[in-house]
């Protein structure tokens, strides 16, 4: 297993993109470990929902901090935004090349809404002006900034369904009907990022993960264990550990197991890539704290898991109420 090809480190921060290769995808290897993880990803959820309670009782205190999860989020969200502006980046660390009024323009606003959401006030209409970002970044980037901004847009979402309460240091109590909506929100966000990038960076993109290997020969850990890999194999090994990742992450089961696995090789990539790497995945972590949190609680677990049925998203959802936490 990768240190860093399989999650985290967008590889477009380190290295130049190149054309996407789809014939690479549609080779065996490939295309049987993309079965495999999706039989994976199922298997792993239909043991979720038969446990049906958190996984791991020794994490329940750490269910104490749901109440607090959105003020967390939005300082994570906040710091991600200024340290960004601070350095010169747009909303992503590959964005660093901004000049003229415009782009002094365009960092202001991103380093003002990071303030903003660091102090917590009206944070529903901060974290919606924050979902406006990817959008700009698109403009001067292309389509595919969207999918990179996705971990940002993500957490601005729930902000936007569950924002933090005005009392209490930010307490809030959110309605069960609206926090699966927000943990759904945030689950897809996320995942589909880490779906995106297996395929936009590995499965369809060989020669920049070639490039990145060459680059960085640390990140193929077999080869420091002794162990002979080709390098493409390796490149497919890599993108089915990061689509199984993102699969987990949406299908939110089991997510103490899944969370606290995924942080291994999140935190490794720190060592390699540094402060790049720790930026631009602030809102990633914040993420992870809420899931942990939420699945570490009883009277959350289950909104973490689950998944809207027809008749959620053809019916509007009727007012439920408030989801009982302790703080």
């Amino acid at each position: 297993m990768s240190a860093g090809l399989v999650l985290p480190s967008h590889e477009r921060w380190f290295v130049d993109s190149a054309p996407a290769d789809w014939s690479f995808f549609l080779r065996p290897l490939p295309l049987g470990l993309t079965a495999l993880v999706v039989v994976v990803t199922l298997v792993w959820r239909r043991l979720a929902l038969r446990l049906g309670r958190p996984e791991l009782p020794v994490l329940r205190r750490v269910g104490d901090l749901t109440p607090w999860v959105p003020r967390l989020l939005g300082i994570h969200l906040g710091v991600a935004l200024l340290a960004l502006a601070a350095s010169g980046s747009f909303v992503a660390p590959s964005l660093d090349d901004l000049h003229g009024v415009v782009g002094k323009a365009l960092l202001l606003l991103e380093a003002a809404l990071g303030v903003w959401l660091i102090t917590g006030w009206q944070q529903r209409s901060a974290a919606a002006l924050a979902l406006v970002l990817g959008p700009l970044m698109a403009i001067f980037t292309g389509p595919m900034a969207l999918l990179e901004s996705a971990n940002l847009a993500a957490v601005a979402a729930f902000l936007v369904i569950a924002p933090a309460g005005a009392d209490r240091h930010g307490a809030a109590v959110v309605p069960a009907v609206q926090l699966r909506w927000a943990l759904l929100v945030l689950r897809v966000g996320v995942g589909v990022a880490l779906i995106a990038l297996a395929f936009t960076e590995k499965f369809t993109n060989p020669t920049m993960a070639r490039e990145t290997l060459a680059h960085f020969p640390a990140l193929n850990v077999f080869s420091l264990v002794g162990l002979h890999v080709p390098t493409d194999v390796f490149i497919v090994v890599a993108g089915s550990i990061e689509l199984l990742f993102g699969l987990l992450v949406v299908s939110g089961a089991l997510p103490q197991v899944a969370v606290l696995v995924a942080m291994v090789p999140f935190n490794a990539t720190l060592v390699l890539f540094g402060q790049t790497e720790l930026v631009g995945h602030l809102p990633v972590y914040g993420v992870f704290l809420a899931l942990l949190a939420y699945g570490s609680n009883p009277a959350t677990a289950a909104a973490v898991r689950w998944l809207p049925s027809r008749a959620d998203l053809l019916v509007p959802a009727r007012r439920s109420a408030p989801v009982v936490v302790s703080d």
